[in-house]
């Protein structure tokens, strides 16, 4: 049942994420101020199928020197520049304060289509299938040798992104990073005190509710109650599914439905292709319990107030607490009317 959120003041006030164990700032008014600081550009690129200086594209000659194949489907090739390594040498270091340990691991780029001029939104719902099964096959592919595996895309040139080929990349390493351990160390501890997974209780908070964006039989959108950015959304399944290796065929073919009437909604919002992080958190692998785990993704788009004006995580939002300029009621009734 969505408890009713009605009373929250509308002035300044601070709201807690049980995921990762922080809070975020509320300040509701701050859109109101006059704005005079930068203003960047998101319109809609006009790109060719193909582009014979992408090293993305089929056929390509990349920066080592490769040659991409003439793939019709999905392509994914380990990095040519990797963050990280499969052996990495090295001992643990440690000297009072300082500590310093090797991280081993891989990074992979997930090409989405050999054509340079869609991304996952607009792509055929086959192919949009195609991107979701191959992250559930290299999810257990590299789960059997890592840790962890961030499967993640970034979209536009704001959020870092350095081809406009659709892709997106994969990194596993052999450690546990912190905001994945934040989230396990929250559900666990929240299974252990109530005998179900936090965010399965947190789904059935939301569903129908002011925070809901869009949702079907297998899947819900929500803006999370303790969103930090200004369109922030959490994807979350409707059953219990630890990981993306974990989802069956149904489950698969309505991710690719509601992912794309999620980045449809998004590129309408400031008629723009709207640029965001997203990335999926799974259930950690090497014989970690994964009950009390559901898997789910997070969309972190910086647009504010137009396809010009971003949101900056500056200042206080550095040195003291995440803040947010709008409440996520208003975000999210944003989004959802423009699913109608």
């Amino acid at each position: 049942m969505t408890p009713d959120s009605s009373s929250l003041p509308q002035t300044p006030h601070r709201r807690y994420n049980p995921l990762t164990d922080e809070w975020v700032l509320v300040s509701a008014r701050r859109t109101e101020r006059p704005w005079q600081g930068a203003e960047e550009d998101a319109r809609a690129q006009v790109l060719p199928g193909h582009d014979p200086d992408c090293y993305l594209c089929p056929g390509a000659t990349r920066a080592n020197g490769e040659v991409n194949p003439r793939y019709d489907g999905t392509f994914v090739f380990t990095n040519d520049y990797e963050a990280l390594l499969p052996d990495s040498p090295g001992e643990t270091f440690r000297s009072g304060l300082f500590r310093a340990e090797p991280q081993a691991g891989t990074c992979r780029v997930v090409c989405f289509s050999p054509r340079h001029d869609v991304h996952l939104g607009g792509m055929a719902h086959k192919d949009v299938r195609r991107v979701i099964d191959t992250w559930s096959e290299e999810t257990e592919k590299l789960g059997s040798s890592y840790q962890w595996v961030q499967i993640f895309e970034n979209r536009g040139e704001m959020m870092g992104a350095s081809n406009p080929h659709p892709h997106g990349q994969i990194w596993a390493g052999d450690a546990l990073p912190v905001v994945a351990s934040r989230e396990d160390a929250s559900q666990q501890k929240h299974f252990d005190e109530h005998g179900s997974p936090l965010l399965a209780d947190y789904a059935a908070d939301e569903l129908g509710g002011p925070r809901e964006v869009a949702a079907n039989d297998d899947w819900l959108v929500v803006v999370p109650f303790w969103a930090i950015w200004p369109f922030e959304t959490l994807l979350m399944p409707r059953h219990p599914t630890p990981r993306l290796s974990d989802l069956d065929d149904d489950q698969k073919d309505s991710l690719a439905d509601v992912l794309q009437a999620l980045i449809t909604v998004y590129d309408r919002l400031f008629e723009c292709d709207f640029p965001y992080s997203m990335g999926w958190h799974g259930a950690p692998f090497t014989n970690r319990r994964t009950d009390h785990w559901k898997v789910h993704a997070h969309f972190y788009p910086p647009l504010l107030r137009s396809a010009a004006v971003r949101k900056f995580m500056v200042g206080y939002e550095l040195l003291a607490e995440a803040q947010r300029d709008i409440t996520a009621e208003e975000a999210a009734r944003r989004l959802r009317d423009l699913t109608r």
